[in-house]
C-alpha cells in the first residue's frame, strides 16, 4: 500500500490560506503577469506547426506538423545564423557571466561604507539606458566621422580604424557594451548572497593566519557557490538569447555575415516579411534548446551536490 501523504504538504488549507490571505494578495500581481504575459501566449505557439492566416485564425488555419522546422534546418543560412548565435553566447558567458561575480567580490573587500555606496550607484546607472543609447553613445565614440576614440588615434599619430564595420571587432564590442551596461546591475544579487556570510569566519580565519586572498578562497567564494550555480543554470535557459535591440542597432551591410542572429532572423522573417508561423518556428526552436541546457545544467548541479532550481 501506498503511504499517506500529508496533503498539507501540497496544497494550503483554509485556515492556512485565511491566515496568510495578505500575503496571498500580495502574491497576485506577479502570478496575474505571469499568467497574462508568460503563460496564456503560449497558446500562440501554435502556429508553428499551422500555415497561419490571420483572416482565418489560429485555430482554422491549415496544419502542416513540423514543415516549418524542416523548412528551417535546410535553410542554407541555418548554420551561420547558429554559428553566429553559439559564438555570441560563448562570449557573454565567458566574459560577461563572472564580470558582476569579480565587481561584487571587490565592493566586498572595501571598507569605507561612503566609497562603496557610490561605486555601486556608479556602475548600476547604465543599466537603465535603453539600447538605443548605449548604441547610439558607441557610435558617436567609434565613428570614423568625428568619433572621439578615433580622433584621440590620429592626434597619437595612427591611422583610424572603422570600428563599426569591422567584422573582426563587432562581438568584442557587442559584449563590451553588455558587460558596461548589465555588470553593475548583476552585482545585486551577489552582495546580497555576501552580506549573509557570518563575520565570525573571518575573524577566526584571521586568528589562524589566513590573508585576504585566502579568506576569499576558502570563505567567501564557497559561501555564494550555490548562488553562481543558481544563476548560471537561469543564464543557460537564455543562452542564445543575444538581445534584438542591441544586434539588430549595430548591424550594418560590412558586419550581417557574423552579426545575424535568430533573433533579428526571427524579426526579418516574421515581421518584414510576414512568415509569422515560420518564425514562431525558429523561436520555439531555440526555447527548446534553452529549456535542455537548463535541464542537463541542474542536472549536473544536483550530480555535484548543489539543489539546483527544482
Amino acid at each position: 500500500m501506498r503511504p499517506n501523504v500529508n496533503a498539507a504538504k501540497f496544497w494550503p488549507s483554509k485556515q492556512m490560506i485565511y491566515r496568510d490571505r495578505w500575503l496571498y494578495f500580495m502574491l497576485l500581481p506577479g502570478a496575474l503577469y505571469f499568467v497574462t504575459m508568460k503563460y496564456f501566449p503560449m497558446w500562440g505557439l501554435l502556429i508553428a506547426f499551422k500555415n497561419y492566416q490571420p483572416f482565418l485564425g489560429i485555430m482554422q488555419s491549415e496544419w502542416v506538423g513540423f514543415q516549418h522546422f524542416t523548412r528551417f534546418f535546410h535553410e542554407t543560412s541555418f548554420w551561420l545564423l547558429f554559428r553566429n548565435t553559439l559564438i555570441l553566447a560563448m562570449y557573454n558567458l565567458v566574459f560577461f557571466f563572472p564580470m558582476p561575480i569579480i565587481i561584487a567580490l571587490m565592493l566586498n573587500e572595501l571598507r569605507k561604507e561612503v566609497f562603496k555606496r557610490f561605486v555601486q550607484t556608479l556602475i548600476y546607472i547604465p543599466h537603465f539606458f535603453s539600447w538605443v543609447v548605449v548604441v547610439g553613445m558607441a557610435y558617436i565614440l567609434f565613428t570614423t566621422e568625428g568619433g572621439i576614440v578615433n580622433n584621440f588615434i590620429i592626434s597619437l599619430g595612427g591611422k583610424e580604424i572603422n570600428f563599426l564595420m569591422n567584422e573582426d571587432l563587432f562581438r568584442s564590442m557587442i559584449t563590451s557594451q553588455v558587460i558596461w551596461k548589465e555588470t553593475g546591475w548583476g552585482t545585486i544579487i551577489f552582495l546580497a548572497a555576501l552580506a549573509g556570510v557570518d563575520p565570525q569566519l573571518y575573524e577566526a580565519a584571521r586568528i589562524d593566519g589566513a590573508g585576504r586572498w585566502r579568506q576569499l578562497w576558502h570563505i567567501t567564494l564557497p559561501a555564494i557557490r550555490s548562488t553562481i550555480i543558481i544563476l548560471l543554470i537561469l543564464r543557460l535557459g537564455n543562452f542564445l538569447d543575444n538581445g534584438f535591440e542591441q544586434i539588430f542597432l549595430m548591424l550594418n551591410a560590412m558586419n550581417r555575415n557574423i552579426g545575424e542572429v535568430f533573433d533579428t532572423y526571427v524579426y526579418t522573417s516574421g515581421i518584414l516579411q510576414g512568415q509569422f508561423s515560420y518564425s514562431t518556428a525558429v523561436g520555439l526552436f531555440k526555447s527548446v534548446i534553452g529549456l535542455i541546457l537548463v535541464m542537463a545544467a541542474n542536472y549536473a548541479a544536483k550530480l555535484s551536490g548543489e539543489e539546483g532550481i527544482y
